[in-house]
């Protein structure tokens, strides 16, 4: 049956237990008992279905599975513990000695230390290009190219790729590609329905949208899922907890809504900043001059809640801006009904290089804030405050 996307947040994935419950249910156990020797015989060797061992079995972790499937387009889903470790995962099940992926130069710090100093040691290249530049796309394929991984929109510049083209390029060389669809979720963009293989979740930040657990997720279809990665977090256990699982359910029931709201807050702000004489160059893909802006309209429903801007003055000036604000929390998590700021080069990029992060466009005076749902006068107020020392000494 066909449903409408809000009604999807709210209703699929989840079949009641015979206790009639109408919240889904937690099922905080480790393991699962068994009729018989023969049945647990059965599902062990995966004649039957059913529930083993919460390692890779739960029906609540299950029950979260299904419904980011449904919201994204995609056949299965595979939760695990971070979003780091579905990218891990990822790559465990897809990846061997000798292959190489192309990543694009704008995602999370920690990805690209994933692929730059922790895959490389198991014989995994990978060349990272401009995320929007198709034709540097294009020149790194090689004949071993197994993967191409981009983020968009990216973080914290809010590059947008051509998910199409990219698709397009992978697969006429017999690569997949991957997206990581945090900023945007399947509320503002489905990239599988652009033509990509699997997207990558960090859990963490919109799905949940509270700062509350920990989780990652994976969506793509059945076969690749359950042929290449599922093996992979049964045997090694990057696995989402039950009542980490039942958050993101509940957090998945407003998604929609707040990826709406948030999105119309930070366009707001980012037309505020652009005007703010302390700020030099705001990054917002809804903003008409954004280079990309027409193709973020085209793949999106709407432009996100994520607004960076550059001051001058280098990392002081930023550190500033940061530190005299005081309703705005100072981390480095985003997605949350609360806003944050954050200084990327000195906390989500901190591990990448200085030339790797010049190349990326991330430069000292950059701040990144995740806009959250506070009234908007009451954001502006917080960041006018830090915006006015900006230029301060010392």
């Amino acid at each position: 049956m066909s449903r409408g996307d809000d009604t999807t947040g709210l209703r699929a994935g989840w079949e009641r237990t015979p206790e009639q419950e109408h919240s889904e249910a937690i099922f905080p156990t480790s393991s699962f008992t068994f009729r018989s020797a023969a049945e647990a015989a059965a599902r062990f060797s995966g004649e039957a279905s059913g529930n083993i061992y919460s390692r890779f079995t739960n029906p609540t972790v299950r029950a979260f599975e299904n419904r980011l499937a449904a919201m994204e387009g995609g056949e299965r889903a595979i939760a695990t513990a971070s979003g780091m470790s579905a990218i891990l995962s990822l790559c465990m099940g897809l990846l061997r000695s000798g292959d190489h992926v192309i990543c694009s130069l704008g995602v999370f710090g920690t990805t690209t230390s994933l692929f730059a100093n922790q895959l490389s040691r198991f014989g995994v290249e990978t060349d990272f290009v401009a995320p929007t530049d198709l034709d540097a796309w294009a020149a790194a394929i090689r004949p071993e190219t197994r993967m191409l991984f981009v983020e968009t929109p990216s973080n914290p510049l809010t590059e947008i790729a051509d998910i199409r083209a990219l698709a397009d390029l992978a697969h006429a060389h017999d690569a997949r590609l991957v997206v990581d669809n945090c900023f945007c979720t399947s509320a503002l963009q489905r990239p599988l329905e652009w033509g990509a293989d699997i997207v990558s979740h960090s859990a963490t930040k919109y799905l949940d949208g509270q700062g509350r657990c920990v989780g990652g997720a994976l969506v793509g279809d059945a076969d690749t899922l359950d042929r290449f990665i599922f093996p992979f977090l049964r045997t090694a256990g990057p696995t989402m907890s039950p009542f980490n699982a039942w958050v993101f359910l509940k957090g998945l029931e407003t998604l929609n809504l707040r990826m709406r709201a948030h999105s119309e807050q930070a366009a707001a702000l980012a037309g505020w900043l652009r005007e703010h004489p302390a700020v030099t160059r705001v990054f917002y893909s809804g903003l008409p001059d954004h280079p990309q802006h027409a193709l973020a309209a085209r793949q999106q429903k709407a432009f996100g809640g994520i607004v960076s801007f550059e001051v001058a003055g280098g990392r002081p000036a930023a550190w500033r801006v940061i530190d005299h604000t005081r309703m705005l929390s100072i981390t480095a998590n985003l997605g949350d009904t609360r806003s944050t700021i954050t200084h990327p080069a000195s906390t989500t990029h901190g591990r990448v290089s200085a030339d790797q992060r010049e190349a990326m466009g991330i430069h000292e005076g950059l701040v990144r804030v995740s806009v959250g749902l506070e009234d908007l006068a009451d954001i502006q107020t917080d960041l006018d405050r830090g915006l006015s020392q900006s230029g301060e000494g010392g």
